[in-house]
């Protein structure tokens, strides 16, 4: 990725689910990578522009630093969904060496949230606030869902 979209200085790095999936993204660093790098450098590669998709091949394999940021979305998501609803929510990733997989968030017993994931080498948001809106509108539904079947996510 040639160019930086997100600004040091972006009004919505201080959102707390930028900040969540932040937080995500240095602790899949296993290697420290991230240690000296500034947040919106962290997150950069999680934006993918019109220009950026254009660069990157309709069929791919997925490679270890794209799963990785998948596992840190999804990781975030369940957090913050165990935040609004004071449960454990327990991420659940599967995707094969060609980039299809599933991706599941359970609390308890109750699944609240099944994604399918198709072409994972592509993965990513266009901008910081779509990226926030989607996470917003998921974990809602899936609070929503809690809420209306606490007693099996309390199993």
């Amino acid at each position: 990725m040639n160019d930086t979209v997100i600004d040091a200085d972006h009004e919505q790095l201080a959102n707390p689910l930028v900040r969540q999936v932040v937080v995500q993204l240095r602790a899949m660093d296993s290697y420290g990578t991230y240690d000296t790098w500034s947040d919106d450098k962290v997150l950069d590669p999680m934006i993918l522009t019109k220009e950026r998709r254009r660069e990157i091949p309709v069929v791919g394999d997925p490679d270890e630093t794209t799963v990785s940021r998948i596992k840190a979305y999804y990781n975030a998501l369940a957090t913050t969904i165990e935040q609004e609803a004071g449960l454990m929510a327990v991420p659940v990733i599967n995707i094969t060496h060609e980039g299809f997989g599933r991706a599941m968030i359970i609390v308890g017993k109750l699944v609240v949230l099944d994604k399918t994931l198709r072409d994972v080498h592509r993965f990513g948001f266009d901008s910081l606030e779509k990226m926030i809106a989607e996470i917003e509108k998921v974990s809602g539904k899936a609070v929503s869902m809690i809420n209306n079947h606490r007693d099996v996510a309390e199993m």
